[in-house]
């Protein structure tokens, strides 16, 4: 769920990446009409960017900026989708640690997909997409948030035997999502709420 601002229009969030003081090394024009670029990740949907930023402007990795709409824009002056390939080399290495803090910030949202995910099909549950998730695991989950429902990844882990660091299971898959886009079942990259 995007942040609505106060004339209602909905605020893209992204985390910075990579950022390259004199832009893309792929991009042919000279050095002077080069301005910063680098990458970020969206904050709600995980999807990736490519973006140019206003020259007056340091930014640092970790930094967070808005995307889109345009007009509320205040570092970023384009921003493009791009897929984990075309990443930098510096984008990808800090891509787990910014997945990471963003699943540690938004605790509630990623305690709630255990709390409410869903069957797929007959034989494939959501749960089941996580890694090092299979029956038992996932049977488990279901069966205590019959109980009560989550409200931490603490109280997951204590409740559900087995269960450890489910705040990292979901960023592998998070992370397997973003390197693999041929992935038949996407549960979090591309999703908005």
């Amino acid at each position: 769920m995007s942040e609505a601002d106060s004339d209602g229009t909905d605020v893209r969030r992204a985390v910075v990446l990579d950022y390259l003081a004199h832009g893309l090394s792929d991009d042919g024009r000279p050095q002077y009409e080069k301005s910063p670029a680098g990458y970020a990740i969206d904050v709600e949907s995980f999807e990736l960017y490519q973006v140019a930023f206003d020259e007056d402007e340091r930014l640092t990795i970790g930094s967070e900026v808005v995307i889109e709409p345009a007009d509320e824009r205040e570092v970023v002056t384009e921003c493009q989708r791009v897929e984990y390939e075309d990443l930098s080399s510096g984008s990808r290495s800090e891509l787990e640690y910014v997945v990471q803090d963003v699943v540690e910030e938004n605790e509630e949202r990623f305690v709630d997909f255990y709390n409410e995910a869903q069957p797929i099909t007959l034989r494939l549950h959501q749960l089941n997409l996580l890694p090092g998730i299979g029956k038992k695991l996932r049977n488990g989950i279901l069966d205590e948030r019959k109980r009560k429902p989550f409200e931490s990844f603490d109280e997951l882990s204590e409740r559900v035997s087995g269960l450890h660091d489910p705040d990292e299971i979901l960023v592998e898959r998070i992370l397997e999502e973003l390197r693999d886009d041929d992935l038949k079942y996407q549960t979090f990259v591309g999703q908005d709420d």
